[in-house]
């Protein structure tokens, strides 16, 4: 299976990115915590620059708690400024708030000086579906940013003012003009990233369980209930078939209904808190 979606729509957005970044201050990279690298798009640096960062982990709920603080640990090390949110709790809300401030400390000092309150003015990226739009409407006590749970429901840029000294620009999702790497577009699929329509589900659903079974056997068993773990994704997924009864007309098994059923009990966590990367490794 080849993975490669770059819409029209994603151009434009590099092209606004590009201009809007002469405004702010500083840039907060969304990643979504179950694959916080393959969610690092490289096309992000050139219009980034020297501006600083603070990547958040959002979805921290989707993991487990140690496999999080490894990640934060992991971009850390690197120098980088790093922080963990499940965006849709208002109690990470203060957390990020605090640690844009601390980022942008230099030139808010620098306006002190001066006898000016600087607005700090922070550009939100990542690449789609990582929930920057959800992560924005919590840092408000008013829904203003359009969200919803696929991949290119933000189009536009959208200033939002959080407070009277924090103002904050929303991008649309923006994923890799080139996509040599195939096993980091596979783990975007599977988070939502890309499209459902443009990928092959049952290609996708044959490549996640072939990862599952060598990386989560455990997972698998006891979602299953299977004593043994069958080595070979296609039958894996007639197990996954058999076990939901997903059957065509004649008692055939519906490959494309057992694949969309074994993604899905992914994305929605049925498998457990389960990464698809580990904290410095692919």
């Amino acid at each position: 299976m080849h993975i490669h979606w770059f819409p029209g729509h994603m151009t434009k957005a590099i092209r606004m990115m590009r201009e809007e970044i002469k405004l702010v201050d500083s840039v907060i990279y969304v990643l979504d915590a179950r694959a916080p690298l393959a969610c690092v798009n490289e096309a992000f640096d050139e219009v980034i620059g020297s501006k600083p960062r603070l990547y958040v982990l959002n979805k921290a709920d989707t993991v487990s708690r140690d496999a999080v603080i490894e990640w934060v640990d992991y971009f850390r090390s690197r120098g980088d400024k790093c922080i963990y949110s499940n965006s849709v709790s208002k109690a990470d809300a203060g957390v990020i708030v605090k640690n844009l401030v601390e980022l942008n400390e230099e030139i808010i000092e620098r306006y002190r000086q001066k006898g000016v309150a600087k607005v700090v003015r922070a550009m939100v990226i990542g690449v789609p579906n990582t929930g920057k739009s959800t992560l924005i409407n919590s840092l408000l006590k008013e829904k203003r940013a359009l969200t919803g749970n696929k991949p290119g429901v933000t189009r536009g840029k959208q200033w939002v003012a959080i407070d009277p000294y924090i103002e904050l620009l929303d991008s649309p999702g923006v994923l890799y003009p080139d996509y040599r790497d195939q096993t980091k577009a596979m783990k975007l699929a599977l988070i939502g990233s890309v499209r459902d329509e443009v990928v092959d589900q049952y290609e996708l659903a044959l490549d996640a369980a072939a990862f599952f079974i060598a990386e989560y056997p455990e997972a698998l068993g006891e979602r299953y209930r299977l004593d043994v773990v069958p080595s070979d994704p296609r039958a894996l997924i007639e197990t996954v078939a058999a076990r939901r009864g997903i059957v065509a007309r004649g008692g055939e098994i519906d490959y494309e209904r057992a694949a969309k059923a074994f993604i899905g009990d992914y994305r929605k966590g049925y498998l457990g808190k389960i990464p698809l990367e580990k904290a410095g490794l692919r």
